[in-house]
């Protein structure tokens, strides 16, 4: 007899991970379903910021949830570390952003006004300031937000852990199955066509990416969702170089255990080609000693590329498909998927049960290209 399942989660990053997590604590019968390995693509790519007012600067929707999804790592951490034993390497050690033109310090200090306004913590620091508060910064910095509320996490290890405790609780993982179709009958998604078979389930969820598109064109709808790759590299420094991150218009400087440090992105749309290119890193490693000169000094790690679900609009698509039962969407999150992963969990699940969610990423958006044939 074939097993079926209640839900299927079709993408084993950090977002259908932390979605197969948060069903499998409301005792659903949960199968993810990666056609790569666990966290194998933008999730091990990311350098894990909870930018949630470093990344987003207005009053919209996504900022608001940006800030609830933020306050729920802590107790996740724990949560994880006790069902699984990861440490996803929570710290909240604040984010700096810094201004390297008059006209960025302007715009900074309007933004920092904008977010003590709604209640956040957010403090202009002069130049002196931020050289007191991170002395490895260049003199070419004219001042800085810092955000002490923004933090980071290990991203491979927060996708893993997400993984994992799924499975503890009672879901299923099968890596290297890539899905070719949905199995739809009278209207109805009652699983997906793979590789190596079908597998049934209640309801399917898609939590693939930039490459949940493609996935979705098999009913018919074409997403505007498209894919933004993004180049990285790191480096290691004897010494602790840098307290919190760092966060400018030319990039981010993010501190990891061990003296590494990870230093991204570049933004090239439209593109799944995940080869990382000598100007790009060219490019970023001169951004980079503009904020940090001493980074001359450091010793060669590594370096990738991964590649991000961004929407025309730049909200994700959390929701029901508009048109065929039993199937859902989760994508979009673009630079904030690690940030957004907590949230986005439990929206998925509450969408599931018909529990009230928020409707500001539904699929029924104007953003849609086509309709279910």
């Amino acid at each position: 007899m074939t097993e079926r399942f209640d839900v299927i989660i079709v993408g084993g990053g950090v977002i259908g991970s932390s979605i197969a997590f948060q069903l499998s604590k409301r005792n659903y019968k949960v199968l993810i379903v990666e056609k790569d390995k666990l966290a194998g693509r933008a999730s091990s790519a990311a350098a894990g910021m909870l930018g949630a007012q470093s990344e987003l600067e207005n009053n919209s929707p996504l900022f608001e949830v940006a800030r609830q999804s933020r306050a729920m790592f802590p107790a996740l951490a724990d949560e994880l570390k006790e069902l699984t034993g990861i440490d996803i390497e929570l710290m909240q050690n604040g984010i700096l952003k810094v201004a390297m033109t008059n006209e960025e310090c302007t715009h900074i200090k309007s933004i920092s006004a904008f977010q003590q306004a709604v209640g956040e913590k957010a403090e202009w620091l002069s130049s002196e300031q931020v050289k007191e508060k991170e002395p490895s910064i260049s003199d070419s910095v004219l001042g800085g937000m810092f955000m002490p509320n923004d933090g980071q996490v290990s991203a491979p290890k927060l996708s893993i852990a997400f993984a994992q405790a799924a499975t503890v609780l009672g879901a299923q993982i099968f890596e290297y199955t890539e899905v070719c179709n949905f199995l739809i009958e009278k209207g109805h998604v009652i699983g997906v066509e793979t590789v190596n078979g079908k597998l049934y389930a209640d309801e399917t969820i898609v939590a693939g990416g930039a490459w949940s598109t493609q996935i979705m064109k098999h009913t018919g709808m074409k997403l505007d969702v498209y894919p933004v790759k993004g180049e990285c590299f790191s480096v290691r420094f004897k010494g602790r170089l840098l307290k919190s991150s760092i966060f400018s218009s030319m990039g981010y400087i993010v501190p990891k255990a061990g003296g590494r440090l990870i230093i991204g992105a570049t933004q090239k749309p439209y593109t799944f080609d995940e080869a990382v290119h000598l100007g790009s890193v060219s490019h970023l490693v001169n951004n980079a000693k503009k904020i940090i000169s001493s980074l001359k000094d450091a010793e060669w790690d590594k370096v990738w590329a991964g590649i991000r679900p961004q929407t025309e609009d730049g909200m994700p698509y959390l929701d029901k498909h508009p048109h065929v039962n039993g199937l859902s969407i989760a994508t979009g999150h673009y630079r904030n998927g690690i940030l957004l992963s907590a949230y986005t969990g439990l929206h998925m699940a509450d969408l599931l049960e018909g529990k009230e969610v928020n409707t500001n990423f539904c699929l029924d958006r104007k953003t849609i290209k086509g309709v279910h044939a």
